[in-house]
């Protein structure tokens, strides 16, 4: 699988498109803003002066012997899909497939979904728009570098946790 697009749904969601390139299938996953922001960055090969939370990942596995060799996209439960990393040694780590994918394209590694995912929630490749034109790239340049100016501006307190974050130490 290789990501086709970082878009926007027609609700105004952030959606990741990855595309089967052998059936010619989309698997759409809808993810955050943040995750679509880094993925963006990362498959347009931007850098920035300090690394981000994926690049940082990555680069503390790599300090520590290991290397991302692949992500699977390995289920959907109750509309949330799951993902693992698979690490060079064999170690796999659950995580969102919208990170994991984020990291796979920073570390270069291949990105698999599993059949029985993708004939349960993929779409055939006619049922998908994808923007080709010079308008959409320039759209996207204009995302990259609208996320760059808030990376820029941003300040640690504007990432406080948020009651009933999944990710929260708080337990709230």
């Amino acid at each position: 699988m290789q990501v086709a697009a970082v878009g926007m749904s027609a609700a105004g969601q952030p959606v990741l498109l990855l595309q089967d390139a052998t059936t010619r299938r989309y698997l759409p996953i809808w993810i955050g803003t943040a995750e679509a922001g880094a993925i963006a960055l990362a498959s347009q090969g931007v850098l920035t002066e300090r690394p981000l939370t994926h690049t940082l990942i990555i680069d503390v596995a790599q300090a520590l012997g290991h290397r991302l060799r692949q992500v699977l996209i390995t289920g959907l439960q109750e509309g949330i899909f799951l993902a693992e990393l698979v690490f060079t040694d064999g170690t796999r780590v659950s995580a969102r497939p919208s990170d994991a994918v984020a990291l796979a394209v920073r570390a270069g590694a291949a990105i698999h979904a599993d059949d029985d995912l993708l004939a349960e929630a993929a779409v055939p490749a006619d049922q998908v728009q994808i923007p080709g034109d010079d308008t959409a790239e320039q759209d996207t340049a204009a995302q990259v570098e609208q996320f760059r100016t808030l990376l820029d501006q941003a300040r640690p307190e504007d990432f406080g946790q948020q009651p009933g974050d999944p990710d929260s130490d708080t337990g709230n």
